[in-house]
């Protein structure tokens, strides 16, 4: 059955989503209350950022439209996931690493992998899609907070600056984000090349099609980005070893 409401002009839909706005907005000013000596301007401008890629899919015709439209869907999915949650890794504090045992767990490397790729395919196999779709509390309160949090937990000892203390080896940050190439391009692949609607014709087979294409090519190229961030923390922590040898043996020779 066609989803309703394809008739409004796409550009004209906006929304406000409360539900989802106030909390982020509720983000941004305990970020903005931060001593100023904590976050760097760096630091900040990723996490402004990140933001407002959030607010750019969730207030804007693609949000408001996303419910309508898998190709906007798609939009939406990609920029929470790959995009909005990395950012703020990276505009997190340097000092920002919460004991809490239930963060701790969350963003235990295996389990993060784990959690965030069952996410970027489960949301998309025909049925859990589907109920999402005809339930809109579902995509509102469980599929977009979803969005914003696993990938956070995901890249959180990824993109690690720290280059001390690190959960997770730089070089197995590398071939993590490397190894989630694979379910999310493969997700963009069979949706592009599904000879037919996977949704019960809730989409055009187009738009689609569409969609696919933005997950398959869109996880590659934004993938190669943060995995240029994670082989720049990489050469910087064997850099580091570097120093701290060279220190070692002039200590010892002194």
């Amino acid at each position: 059955m066609e989803m309703n409401h394809h008739n409004i002009a796409i550009w004209g839909s906006w929304q406000l989503a409360p539900e989802i706005l106030l909390p982020i907005l509720l983000l941004t000013y305990l970020y903005a209350r931060l001593p100023k000596a904590l976050i760097t301007r760096r630091q900040q401008a990723f996490f402004y950022t990140g933001i407002l890629s959030a607010l750019a899919v969730i207030i804007t015709p693609i949000g408001a439209r996303a419910m309508d439209y898998f190709s906007l869907h798609m939009v939406q999915h990609i920029t929470l996931m790959m995009i909005t949650g990395p950012l703020l890794v990276l505009g997190a504090p340097s000092s920002f690493h919460p004991n809490n045992r239930y963060f701790k767990a969350a963003t235990n490397p295996m389990f993060s992998w784990l959690t965030y790729a069952a996410l970027m395919i489960g949301v998309h196999l025909p049925v859990p899609h589907k109920f999402i779709m005809d339930n809109p509390w579902a995509h509102t309160f469980i599929e977009v907070p979803l969005y914003l949090l696993l990938p956070y937990f995901f890249y959180f000892n990824l993109l690690d600056r720290n280059l001390v203390n690190r959960r997770i080896s730089p070089a197995l940050a590398v071939i993590s984000l490397f190894l989630m190439m694979v379910p999310e391009t493969l997700t963009g692949f069979f949706i592009y090349t599904a000879p037919g609607s996977l949704y019960d014709n809730m989409y055009s087979l187009n738009d689609q099609r569409q969609g696919g294409s933005f997950m398959w090519a869109g996880a590659m190229i934004i993938d190669t980005v943060w995995m240029s961030f994670a082989v720049f923390h990489w050469i910087k922590s064997e850099e580091k070893k570097s120093r701290d040898i060279d220190a070692q043996i002039a200590a010892e020779n002194g």
